[in-house]
């Protein structure tokens, strides 16, 4: 169980590191409007609702005035749906 513990937190790791890497790349080629928050890729995690609170505390600290949690909250929702869909594929190749 230690071992599925330690999967599952390096797993967490890797989807909140390339959430946020995805979006600092997507901004190299959006315009200066158009940028999207880094904080917001983190939320695609679906630990729903807690990676949108971790994207809204880090937002507040760095600007009080930034509140992200209904921006965080569609990835969040999004990757839940993403894990439903995944989930169903992986039962159809196994169950037959």
């Amino acid at each position: 169980s230690v071992g599925i513990f330690t999967l599952g937190a390096v797993s967490f790791m890797v989807a909140t590191f390339g959430g946020v890497m995805f979006a600092k790349i997507m901004n190299l080629f959006l315009s200066e409007e158009n940028k999207i928050n880094p904080l917001i890729g983190n939320a695609g995690v679906s630990a729903v609702p807690d990676s949108a609170r971790v994207s809204q505390i880090i937002g507040l600290q760095y600007d009080p005035k930034n509140h992200l949690l209904m921006h965080a909250m569609a990835p969040n929702v999004a990757g839940v749906i993403g894990s439903a869909v995944a989930a169903g594929i992986l039962l159809s190749f196994f169950m037959g």
